[in-house]
C-alpha cells in the first residue's frame, strides 16, 4: 500500500505539472489558473511528504525500493539531497526544539526569519546548479512564464506550507508541558482539515510519538 500511494502522489505531481506547462497559459483573470497553482502546490507537498515517509522507512519494507522512492521524490521536489535530508531529519527527531535541532531556530521565532534560515540550511550548491540547469534547458522548449508560474512558484508555496504546518506551528515557543518530550504540539482533531492542510502532518505530536506510522495512517492515532 505504501508503494502504491507513493506512486500515485509522484505520478499525479508529474502529469499535472506536464499538463500545465505544456497545455496551459497564465491567465490572471481566470480562477482555474490559480486553482491549478494551488493543486500543484499541494502535490508538491505530497511529494515531499512521500520522501519524508521513505526516511522513516514506511513506504516499503524493501530498503532499496524505499530509498529509491525517497531519492526520486527529493530530486523531483527541488534537486534536494536525500542523504543530507535524512541525516538532518533524524537529528530533528532526536533533539526537537533545541539548539541541536537543525530544523529549529533558537535565535528567532519570527516566521519568515525562521523559514529563511530553514531554506538556506538545506540549500546546496549542487541543488542550485541542478535547478538552474534544468530551468535553462526546459525554457528552450517551454515558455519561461509557464515554468515560473507552474513549476517554480508552486514549489516555493509548498515549502511555506510544509514549514508552517510541519515545523513552525508544531514546534514554535512557548513549549508547554503537554508538548514534552518532543516539544511538539498537535492540531485539533479534524481529519478533513488535517488532510487538506498538510497530509495529516498537523497531527505532529502523534508523528513524533510514532514516527514509523505513514502519513496516510496518522489520523488513526488521533
Amino acid at each position: 500500500m505504501g508503494i502504491l500511494i507513493a506512486l500515485i502522489v509522484i505520478l499525479a505531481w508529474f502529469f499535472h505539472l506536464f499538463y500545465m506547462i505544456v497545455y496551459l497559459e497564465p491567465a490572471f483573470t481566470s480562477i482555474s489558473f490559480y486553482l491549478h497553482i494551488l493543486l500543484q502546490t499541494y502535490l508538491y507537498t505530497g511529494l515531499f511528504i512521500t520522501a519524508h515517509d521513505s526516511m522513516h522507512r514506511t513506504v516499503s519494507n524493501n530498503k532499496l525500493i524505499n530509498k529509491l522512492i525517497g531519492q526520486i521524490s527529493t530530486f523531483l521536489y527541488a534537486g534536494l539531497s536525500y542523504n543530507s535530508l535524512i541525516k538532518n531529519h533524524f537529528k530533528h527527531h532526536k533533539t526537537p526544539g533545541t539548539k541541536d535541532d537543525p530544523d529549529y531556530n533558537i535565535k528567532s521565532q519570527n516566521f519568515f526569519i525562521w523559514w529563511g534560515t530553514f531554506m538556506i540550511r538545506y540549500a546546496t550548491i549542487w541543488q542550485l546548479l541542478i535547478m538552474a540547469v534544468a530551468f535553462n534547458i526546459l525554457k528552450i522548449y517551454i515558455p519561461e512564464i509557464n515554468l515560473w508560474f507552474f513549476w517554480v512558484i508552486p514549489a516555493i508555496l509548498s515549502s511555506l506550507q510544509l514549514f508552517y504546518f510541519g515545523t513552525y506551528l508544531p514546534h514554535k515557543e512557548p513549549h508547554s508541558h503537554e508538548m514534552e518530550p518532543h516539544k511538539a504540539r498537535t492540531q485539533k482533531k479534524n481529519h478533513l482539515w488535517a488532510m487538506i492542510s498538510c497530509y495529516f502532518f498537523g497531527y505532529h505530536f502523534e508523528h513524533h510519538e510514532a514516527p514509523n506510522t505513514p502519513w496516510w495512517k496518522l489520523y488513526q492515532l488521533k
